[in-house]
């Protein structure tokens, strides 16, 4: 069907630099670099509407007042096609920046002080007049396809004037034009690119309606006949949007499909889908699957495993003979030393990625150099029961990945919370009574602490168990398989009977009292 189109812009790794600007949870040094990639980019790609959208004295994003005050929009983008329509689906209501789209929603309206963007009115007017004069050099080219050529290059001339709307963030002019490129396009395969073109539209500004009406447009593409490539750049495009609307236990399965076929580094970089198919999993899989589709996934522990940034490149461009383990023993390690077999080759692979002249390598040294050893620990600690351990590198994963991600900031209590409890469910299904004081000993915390911590769970029923103070004991109130499921037949079944034993009793009574 033809190489995918329209992947260049928007460029998410901007939205991202626009987050940790904004964000109080990261660093000085951080916010700096992210500032410099800001206004670099600005300037690069003449981004006049972006730059105002941001950084305008009285509407900007990243002025506290244009975010937090009025309410009031940024001259160049307004909230058209984002509040048409109720959220179409239950799911939505768990993010509370739906209602509200915004590149910087996900903050909920507080800003670090410091995030500021300098406004540079002349600058502004310089990237204004040259947006006019290529968007009249594009208009030229269009009407001279129109009265010269073919459709092809009249279609050819509506892609460029839609990818130059994306290009500077003109969200509502490149929606409408990407929409008016799909009317005329008859093509299967382009019609699926334009679409996810208005995903990542979607994602850079944080429209979750929009980008939810759009899964559901290209899935519905996709499956009336969309070849392999693109099928599998939704399931990433899916995923990840399931993320952002706290829906990790349906998006764990596509982010982890997406592993071994990575193909969508427009949308994110391998490495940054290793920790969202990492925590999607860790979240929500049930015990088994987490351990072959998580703990054990090749793919991730290939990454993992990478003790040195030569193993990281490697394993990331597909070299590396076999992932490393986590935690290998040294007798093991001998064995794959003195292996002689042809050993096998990592599932991680960015050959795949590599378009036009760029190379696997090239692309791999590109990818983020992220310290994985939180994530490692924490669910090679939580599958092995050393829960110590795992509290303080889930405190680790918070820092260095959730408060750190916008696509994950918005819900990062929420995922702390989900995995303190199911630490605490893996525990506790293996007793009947355990004491408070042993319990807090080995997750490393206070007796008060987790018995505060506990109480919302139990009482909430999210955990079936009760805490006796008294005693200081934690007693767990089993959930009945198929054994009590038996009990429960047999003991209705003789309420049943002993009913109708009544019932026939009180029937023969009243016949021998008519005759």
């Amino acid at each position: 069907m033809g190489d995918p189109q329209y992947l260049s812009f928007p460029k998410l790794a901007l939205a991202q630099s626009v987050f940790t600007l904004a964000s109080p949870s990261t660093d000085h040094a951080a916010k700096e670099t992210s500032r410099t990639a800001l206004q670099d980019a600005i300037r690069e790609h003449k981004m006049a509407p972006l730059y105002a959208y941001l950084a305008h004295p009285q509407t900007g994003k990243l002025n506290i007042s244009g975010e937090g005050g009025s309410g009031a929009l940024s001259p160049v983008i307004s909230r058209t096609n984002t509040r048409s329509e109720a959220p179409p689906a239950h799911l939505l209501r768990r993010t509370s920046s739906i209602n509200a789209p915004s590149i910087v929603g996900v903050l909920g309206g507080k800003l670090d002080p410091s995030a500021t963007l300098a406004w540079d009115e002349k600058l502004y007017e310089q990237l204004k007049e040259e947006n006019e004069k290529e968007l009249a050099t594009i208009a030229k080219e269009e009407e001279d396809a129109a009265e010269t050529q073919g459709e092809t290059e009249v279609q050819g001339s509506r892609a460029k004037r839609a990818e130059f709307y994306a290009r500077v963030g003109d969200k509502d002019k490149a929606l409408e034009a990407f929409e008016a490129l799909m009317e005329k396009t008859g093509i299967l395969a382009t019609k699926i690119d334009i679409v996810l073109a208005i995903i990542r539209i979607g994602l850079f500004f944080d429209d979750k309606l929009l980008v939810k009406k759009n899964v559901d447009r290209a899935q519905q593409l996709v499956e009336s006949g969309g070849d392999w490539d693109r099928r599998n750049r939704l399931k990433a495009y899916s995923g990840l949007h399931l993320l952002t609307i706290r829906a990790y236990n349906l998006g764990a399965s596509g982010l982890l499909d997406s592993l071994s076929t990575f193909t969508s580094s427009e949308l994110c970089s391998y490495s940054e889908l290793v920790v969202y198919a990492t925590l999607a999993g860790a979240v929500s899989l049930p015990r088994r699957d987490f351990k072959s589709k998580v703990v054990d996934a090749p793919e991730i522990r290939a990454i993992f495993g990478a003790g040195s940034e030569e193993e990281r490149l490697a394993a990331l461009s597909g070299t590396a003979a076999d992932g490393e383990e986590m935690a290998v023993d040294e007798t093991s390690q001998k064995k794959k030393k003195d292996a002689t077999a042809t050993p096998n080759p990592t599932a991680v692979n960015l050959t795949t990625l590599a378009s036009g002249s760029a190379s696997a390598d090239a692309q791999a040294a590109a990818e983020p150099k992220l310290d994985f050893t939180p994530l490692a620990t924490m669910i090679s600690s939580l599958y092995n029961g050393n829960y110590a351990s795992f509290f303080r590198s889930l405190a680790a994963v918070e820092e260095s990945f959730l408060s750190k991600d916008r696509y994950l900031y918005e819900h990062r209590s929420w995922f702390v919370r989900e995995m303190r409890l199911r630490a605490y469910q893996q525990l506790l299904q293996s007793y009947k009574v355990v004491s408070l004081e042993s319990m807090a000993k080995s997750f490393g915390v206070g007796v008060e602490w987790l018995d505060r911590d506990l109480a919302p769970f139990i009482a909430g029923k999210r955990l079936q168990a009760s805490i006796d103070r008294v005693k200081g004991v934690v007693e767990m109130e089993r959930v009945q398989g198929k054994g009590g499921q038996y009990h429960d037949v047999v003991r209705q079944g003789d309420q049943l009977i002993t009913k109708l034993q009544k019932y026939g009793q009180v029937v023969r009574l009243r016949g021998s009292e008519r005759s």
